[in-house]
């Protein structure tokens, strides 16, 4: 079966008519747009974004180690950026590996043997031997915020409203919050009798979620800066303060609280109860 797109979106006062690649017409009172970080819907939509490009671009691996992993992701900040290892079923690991925008060509390009290496010298000891067996591919970094996240019988999600920096991995939450958000207001308003599509419900998604994004996009943009720096001062002010959250148990809770996304008004499927 051949997959079917969304050739366009055209909103009345009532409702919204999807048009389908294949010429099939679904009407509904609302559209999500989760159609990622070009999102046709959103360009559609006329919503603006600002963008930026980081000099680095991502390359994404699997890799296998010797010893098992207990479900624990770990993060090297390097001089070039982070190194993801977040763990897979098994002694499996996926690798988000941050590199120079110019370099990272040449590292993917390279025989088996050669990046095995060169990975391998980034991963550690702490899992034993490390062995790549996935298939290699690369995407450069950008950050991507819409202007506004609501048109009229549209709500924009996910990379569709927000394009932030992998480092510690926060991108998939923002976009579980958006989902968990979304929810929440179109199950309320349904149980009240009112339009799910209503420019009220949307106005409240718009404004639930902008605060998140903005603090998240901040937070993870300034931690790049920081830590994929090598001037002495920056460094070592870096490590001074690392070791003091690290020493500081309740400042470190609050700090992996917020990483968690355990902080601020959050929906109720976040906090776990049910809708």
């Amino acid at each position: 079966m051949v997959p079917l797109a969304v050739a366009s979106v055209s909103s009345s006062p009532l409702a919204t008519t999807a048009l389908l690649s294949n010429g099939r017409p679904i009407r509904a009172r609302l559209v999500a747009a989760a159609d990622g970080q070009k999102s046709p819907l959103r360009r559609a939509a006329g919503i603006r974004t600002i963008e930026t490009r980081y000099p680095q671009t991502s390359i994404v691996t699997t890799v296998r180690h010797q010893r098992p992993h207990r479900g624990i992701a770990v993060e090297h900040f390097l001089p070039a950026g982070p190194f993801a290892i977040l763990p897979m079923t098994e002694s499996r690991s996926s690798i988000v590996w941050t590199e120079r925008s110019e370099l990272a060509p040449r590292l993917v390009a390279l025989p088996v043997p050669a990046f095995a290496a060169e990975l391998a010298a980034r991963f550690g000891e702490f899992l034993g031997a490390v062995e790549p067996i996935g298939p290699r591919w690369s995407y450069p970094l950008a950050l991507l915020l819409a202007e506004r996240y609501a048109a009229p019988r549209l709500a924009v999600v996910g990379e569709a409203a927000h394009t932030i920096h992998p480092i510690a991995g926060q991108g998939l939450n923002l976009g579980i919050r958006d989902v968990a958000v979304l929810a929440e207001l179109v199950i309320d308003a349904r149980r009240l009798g009112l339009d799910i599509g209503d420019e009220a419900v949307l106005e409240r998604y718009q404004q639930w979620r902008r605060v998140d994004v903005l603090a998240l996009t901040a937070v993870t943009d300034c931690l790049n800066r920081l830590f994929s720096n090598s001037v002495a001062p920056v460094r070592l002010a870096r490590d001074i303060g690392l070791t003091l959250v690290n020493q500081i148990p309740p400042l470190k809770r609050m700090l992996m609280h917020d990483a968690m996304g355990m902080v601020g008004d959050l929906p109720r499927l976040v906090r776990g109860q049910p809708l």
